[in-house]
């Protein structure tokens, strides 16, 4: 059970940090916030409103695992280098796949409830 506790707390620290420091993390919350309650309007049957929710979440975490690779290479060093500049851009290729994904079921979501598809 300890153990637990620690990882939570952990766990919102590192959120934590990331709501204060990273303008993406914060609009990325703050759509969610937004989102919940839209949902919960939009969403054609509870499996969709999970999976709306889940999609936002999903952005949420690897925009956190994105900037924690960022933030290491940037430990490594400050200079530009092209291999570090790939690293970066292939995280946020991933957070790029995530919206992707996330508008596509938000999309597919809203067609259903209104009768599109």
């Amino acid at each position: 059970m300890k153990r637990l506790f620690s990882a939570t707390l952990n766990s919102l620290r590192g959120l934590s940090w990331g709501l204060r420091r990273e303008p993406a993390v914060r609009e990325e919350a703050i759509l969610i916030a937004i989102a919940v309650p839209l949902g919960l309007i939009v969403a054609p049957s509870p499996a969709w409103y999970v999976a709306m929710i889940g999609s936002l979440l999903v952005i949420l975490a690897v925009e956190l695992l994105n900037t924690a690779v960022e933030k290491l290479a940037d430990y490594i060093t400050r200079q530009h280098h092209p291999d570090i500049g790939m690293v970066k851009d292939v995280g946020s290729a991933a957070v790029f796949c995530t919206l992707w994904l996330a508008g596509l079921v938000w999309v597919t979501a809203i067609a259903v409830r209104y009768g599109w598809l």
